[in-house]
């Protein structure tokens, strides 16, 4: 996927309302890899006694590195959506700005597969969540792709 459609890709996620309520943004995308980040806000503590993050925040997190992945490596028109996401939490998100890598380790026709790991500036050797995540692919038909020549 070209820098252009890249950047296309990233702005098409930054438009999505859950995406911007989390506060996500994209540190990176490339081919076959995305960065994003959540900062922290206090709306988004799950355990006020530790304080740690909600595991529906890391897991919300790294389901959209996973996607956000696979679709960077696919065509315009082409479409991806979650079959599975496996979430092992290793240890308490805490109180501070939480990082997520989405990196495909497989793509076909049909099913891509990302690895997944989310952790905190600077701790990226002690990761607060690593998982799998499964992503259905549906390309485009010629007619659909023939749409996208003409979006911006």
């Amino acid at each position: 996927m070209q820098r252009q459609m890249l950047e296309k890709l990233a702005q098409l996620f930054e438009s999505t309302p859950f995406f911007r309520f989390l506060g996500m943004s994209f540190n990176s995308v490339e081919v076959g890899r995305v960065e994003i980040e959540i900062p922290f806000r206090p709306e988004l503590i799950g355990n006020p006694e530790l304080p740690a993050l909600h595991g529906g925040v890391i897991s919300a997190l790294l389901d959209t590195c996973g996607g956000a992945s696979v679709w960077s490596e696919l065509g315009k028109g082409d479409r991806v959506s979650t079959v599975d996401l496996r979430v092992d939490y290793l240890r308490p998100g805490r109180a501070e700005t939480l990082i997520g890598v989405g990196h495909v380790i497989r793509l076909g026709n049909r099913v891509g597969v990302a690895e997944l790991r989310a952790f905190h500036p600077d701790r990226e050797d002690e990761p607060v969540a690593v998982g799998t995540g499964v992503f259905n692919v549906r390309r485009a038909k010629p007619e659909e792709k023939e749409l996208w020549e003409h979006v911006g």
